[in-house]
């Protein structure tokens, strides 16, 4: 798998089973919703790596959605196809105005699609963002979404996986708890500053003896990833 997650938003059935076919054929992960509301739950529970969002939807229209989410903070880098019956150019417009990254006109052959898709990708893609990171043995992989050392893999949790990505391509540095809420959850995410504390717990016991000690606290401000002595 490539590892990246599309989020599929139509009304329609069938065209989500048909882009889903694609999807998984071209090695993507996806996940499916009907409307802007069970859409929006999952791109905050989920942050999908790229949405591909029907321009009519029942109640809230994809166009509206793909404004409130550029809007917002936690979720205003994550690229947006739209998909569109429209093909007056206005509307085409329109949709690269609220901060659409692409959009494709139904019908569209699958591989148009998956081709698009990946385009995007590549573009929104920051430098870096998908390059192994390796320390002391360490090695997070972005594209397989693992964590190894080199006694084999670790068990590590969603948050725990994206905490440490966070730090480990941000070494060396101090970050208070909420600027780690931030970063990590997103800013529109409701969280007490202590969950930050539980997860760091989990994280070290996931990195086990061998490791935990790169997880740093540093009291009265909060924490850092370091190869050096705290």
């Amino acid at each position: 798998m490539t590892g990246k997650t599309v989020l599929i938003v139509d009304d329609e059935a069938s065209i989500r089973e048909m882009i889903a076919v694609a999807l998984e054929m071209a090695d993507y992960n996806y996940l499916e919703a009907a409307d802007a509301r069970e859409a929006h739950s999952l791109i905050v529970d989920k942050q999908p790596d790229l949405i591909l969002l029907d321009w009519m939807l029942p109640g809230t229209s994809g166009v509206e959605l793909a404004r409130r989410l550029k809007k917002e903070e936690a979720t205003s880098e994550i690229p947006i196809i739209m998909l569109t019956a429209k093909v007056e150019e206005d509307n085409k417009i329109q949709g690269l105005e609220v901060g659409a990254d692409d959009y494709i006109t139904k019908p569209f052959s699958p591989r148009e699609l998956v081709a698009r898709l990946k385009a995007v990708l590549r573009r929104t893609t920051p430098p870096g963002v998908e390059t192994p990171v390796e320390v002391d043995g360490l090695t997070l992989d972005p594209i397989g979404h693992r964590v190894t050392t080199t006694q084999g893999a670790l068990n590590i949790g969603p948050t725990e996986y994206r905490l440490l990505q966070f730090f480990m391509t941000h070494q060396e540095r101090v970050y208070t708890r909420s600027q780690l809420l931030d970063q990590v959850w997103g800013g529109n995410v409701y969280v007490e500053e202590r969950t930050v504390d539980v997860h760091i717990r989990r994280l070290r016991k996931a990195l086990g003896e061998q490791y935990d000690h790169l997880i740093q606290t540093v009291r009265g401000t909060g924490y850092r990833f370091s190869t050096r002595a705290a």
